[in-house]
């Protein structure tokens, strides 16, 4: 996996109110709940997927079932109407949520006695051990991809794809470019390059924001996971 990447500034503004997806999938409408659903499906299943593979040591395609199980079994038992924001953020109670439904799963009890041995994972280089910390972690990094994508698809469309590449092969690369080679290798000067950084940096935390915005349920909820995201 890919190390983590932060970003962020401490001058920057929350976005407005948006509609929460956990409200609607908590509503009594299925026309609401069905985009719920899909959205928070979409917000979280990697998290998931990797939350399985590491802090329960399951194989890919064990996970994956695992992972649609779970999904599954959250939708059609309505898990998320049980979610207090008052008790702690969604991300946590999903968390809770999954470690008990594999804990129960008794075809997860015997999938792990069939494959204990088919997986080899170095924990110690993994991150940190503690569930909340690894199911954060993982829910960073998923997060973060997600983003680079839809800023990558956004500015790509509006013909700003060099700007993107830029960003791409200064900020998200293992080894960085210098203002200069950027400069040099694209045909644009130092400062273009500086404002390139800049714009692609604002977009990216203004998308990641509304993201936030739409898997949480108050401002005091956001505000709490935006600085969980950027910390």
């Amino acid at each position: 996996m890919d190390a983590d990447t932060q970003i962020g500034g401490a001058n920057a503004r929350f976005p407005d109110t948006r509609p929460s997806a956990i409200e609607a999938a908590g509503s009594d409408e299925a026309a609401r709940r069905g985009p719920g659903h899909e959205a928070l499906v979409a917000a979280y299943w990697k998290p998931v997927y990797r939350y399985i593979r590491l802090k329960w040591r399951r194989s890919n395609e064990d996970a994956k079932d695992l992972t649609q199980s779970f999904f599954t079994a959250a939708i059609e038992k309505r898990y998320f109407l049980s979610y207090d924001p008052r008790k702690g953020t969604f991300r946590t109670f999903l968390r809770v949520c999954l470690d008990r439904f594999l804990a129960n799963d008794r075809k997860f009890e015997s999938r792990q006695k069939r494959s204990a041995e088919l997986v080899a994972l170095d924990f110690d280089a993994a991150g940190p051990e503690s569930p909340e910390a690894i199911f954060h972690q993982e829910w960073a990094r998923s997060l973060f991809e997600d983003t680079v994508d839809e800023l990558r698809r956004s500015l790509q469309v509006r013909g700003r794809g060099i700007c993107f590449a830029v960003f791409e092969r200064y900020d998200l690369a293992e080894t960085p470019a210098t203002y200069d080679q950027l400069a040099g290798d694209f045909g644009i000067s130092a400062a273009t390059v500086t404002n390139y950084l800049a714009a692609a940096r604002r977009e990216l935390r203004s998308l990641l924001m509304e993201r936030l915005r739409a898997v949480t349920t108050s401002d005091s909820e956001f505000r709490r996971e935006a600085r969980a995201l950027f910390q």
